[in-house]
């Protein structure tokens, strides 16, 4: 399936280029993540505010927009985005708004912080309404989500990017758990560790189109470090840490057994780490793979979600 690239002819329109350049599609991850937090909060009897879970899910989305906006800044500072010519767009590549001319490098970093600073006085509000434990939790969150590519630490470029993902979307379920229950369950952190191990691997598989742009400008993540018929095993691996937990957790009473139900996305990730054994040295060919990675996320996250919530039901 192609997809055109984004042009300043297209995209007259101020609100929708701003609005596009959050790249929306992508933050469906962070929706599923928040809902499962709420459900943690739900099934232990703990959701105490609607009010207060629209604002929680409203503004991680807001911050994760923010973090792909200064994610394309800081891509663009270090030169990947322009070096990459076997990028997978829209997945991989970044967004190519600056590329293409349709934002500024200026108006792209003024905007993610835009973002990140509105995402600041909601944060404390939720803080005052459930306790000062999501303090650490948010500020966290905002230092995971900015360290991952900006100078100095550019966490990603030093091979720690899948444990600032995985931290990242682990925060938000246990975050969104903390705002209803007012306090840290074990049912978010049992919960949280599948679906951030599966939104991780979304990251992982699209290394592998950005591989050769990323290692010219001087990312050294995994991808990179390990060659390409050793670093393919890394996706299957974390996919089996994932579905292990989930079953594990299930096992030991941390989860409800209808959670297993969550277990249906493996097909997508398992067909995914097949394409991916088959063309790590083809990266153009892994489309497919990235958009079964993208499904099994989402199917995990929704199913492991309505189970919390219907959990006690079952």
């Amino acid at each position: 399936m192609e997809h055109a690239e984004p042009t300043p002819a297209a995209l007259t329109n101020p609100v929708a280029r701003y609005f596009l350049a959050t790249r929306p599609p992508f933050l469906s991850v962070t929706l599923f993540a928040a809902l499962i937090g709420l459900g943690a909060a739900t099934y232990d009897r703990q959701f105490h505010s609607l009010a207060a879970a629209f604002v929680t899910v409203l503004f991680a989305l807001v911050a994760h927009a923010g973090i792909n906006v200064l994610n394309d800044y800081y891509d663009a500072l270090n030169g990947t985005d322009a070096l990459n010519t076997e990028r997978i767009f829209p997945y991989t590549g970044g967004s190519r708004f600056i590329q293409n001319g349709v934002l500024s490098l200026a108006e792209t970093g003024w905007f993610g912080a835009l973002l990140m600073t509105v995402v600041v006085p909601a944060g404390l509000w939720l803080t005052f309404v459930s306790g000062q434990g999501l303090l650490a939790i948010g500020l966290a969150g905002l230092v995971i989500g900015w360290a991952y590519s900006a100078p100095p630490l550019r966490l990603n470029s030093r091979g720690f990017g899948e444990l600032c993902v995985a931290a990242g979307f682990a925060l938000i379920v246990i975050g969104a758990d903390y705002v209803q229950r007012r306090g840290f369950g074990a049912t978010a952190l049992a919960a949280s560790v599948s679906y951030a191990l599966l939104v991780t691997n979304i990251l992982y598989i699209n290394q592998f189109p950005d591989r050769a742009a990323d290692a010219a400008a001087g990312k050294r993540h995994w991808v990179v470090r390990l060659p390409p018929l050793q670093g393919r095993w890394g996706y299957a691996l974390i996919a089996f840490i994932a579905y292990g937990w989930l079953i594990a957790a299930v096992l030991a009473g941390w989860l409800p057994a209808a959670a297993l139900f969550a277990l249906l996305s493996a097909p997508l990730s398992f067909a995914a780490a097949r394409d991916l054994l088959k063309y790590a040295e083809q990266p153009r060919q892994l489309a497919p793979a990235i958009r079964r990675t993208i499904a099994a996320a989402s199917v995990h996250g929704g199913l492991l979600a309505t189970a919390l919530y219907f959990g006690r039901v079952v």
